[in-house]
């Protein structure tokens, strides 16, 4: 299949997609959205592979939303399709057939991290920079990150972390639980390539089977979480204090929000 904003390699039990929008950060538009929720889906019903590394072109996994669509998505219509293509590829990279693996380098913030705590293991070089930052732009996770940060670190944590919305280092997420290993600068590849092939060299179908056991039981609930998500974010961006946040973002300056 061709792609505009992602790329996707097939070849070896292995399926590797890139994030290709490199200018600006990875950022992720309607159309990228469209496209990882096409692609996923393509793969869930693809036998043939067995290992999906996702990764970032350039020298970031991804910024996120693309802060220019969240300004022009005004429309209610806009917003309603947004959401729909994130449940689409949320619900599709989560029921994948096959090990998914998180390589990061640079930066992964909002939906990009998102996307990131939704697959089975998370690598990142050590001078990444990783954010649940919706709070700063006075909007609430979505892409099933309520469900994954709880996932990784319990309920209780995950509304601290949320609610904080920090810029965490890689050391902090790991000592948290929220990655798996943390590499010198330059080695993310290699490390992944290494994960890859134990895998592969694996029982892998019995490795799937467990994961598929365990993900069937959470689907349902992952289901609900991503429908209050839309809701929610739905009642976020018509409050005053996210049209505070995306205007600081954009001038640069520190947010002044009245809880309206």
């Amino acid at each position: 299949m061709a792609y505009e904003t992602i790329k996707v390699e097939i070849a070896d039990r292995r399926a590797t997609l890139t994030f290709n929008r490199p200018k600006i950060a990875n950022a992720m538009n309607l159309l990228m959205m469209q496209e990882l929720a096409d692609c996923f889906e393509f793969l869930k019903d693809n036998p043939e592979v067995q290992i999906l590394v996702i990764k970032g072109e350039g020298k970031m996994f991804s910024a996120g939303g693309d802060i220019k669509m969240m300004l022009t998505s005004g429309d209610p219509i806009d917003f309603e399709i947004i959401m729909g293509y994130i449940t689409r590829m949320v619900l599709a990279l989560y029921q994948l057939p096959m090990v998914t693996v998180a390589q990061i380098q640079g930066a992964a913030a909002g939906l990009g991290f998102s996307l990131a705590l939704g697959c089975d293991v998370i690598v990142v070089e050590e001078n990444s920079k990783l954010a649940m930052n919706f709070i700063g732009i006075g909007l609430i996770p979505d892409g099933g990150g309520h469900f994954f940060m709880k996932e990784r670190v319990g309920i209780t944590k995950a509304k601290q972390l949320i609610w904080q919305g920090n810029i965490m280092d890689p050391k902090e997420a790991l000592d948290l639980g929220l990655i798996d290993q943390i590499v010198e600068e330059g080695e993310v590849e290699a490390a992944v390539d290494q994960i890859v092939g134990k895998f592969l060299a694996s029982p892998i179908l019995a490795v799937l089977e467990t994961k598929a056991i365990l993900h069937a039981q959470k689907l349902p609930e992952l289901q609900r979480i991503l429908e209050m998500e839309a809701a929610a974010q739905s009642r976020m961006r018509k409050t005053e204090d996210h049209l505070e946040g995306i205007k600081a973002f954009i001038e640069k300056r520190t947010q002044q929000f009245k809880g309206k």
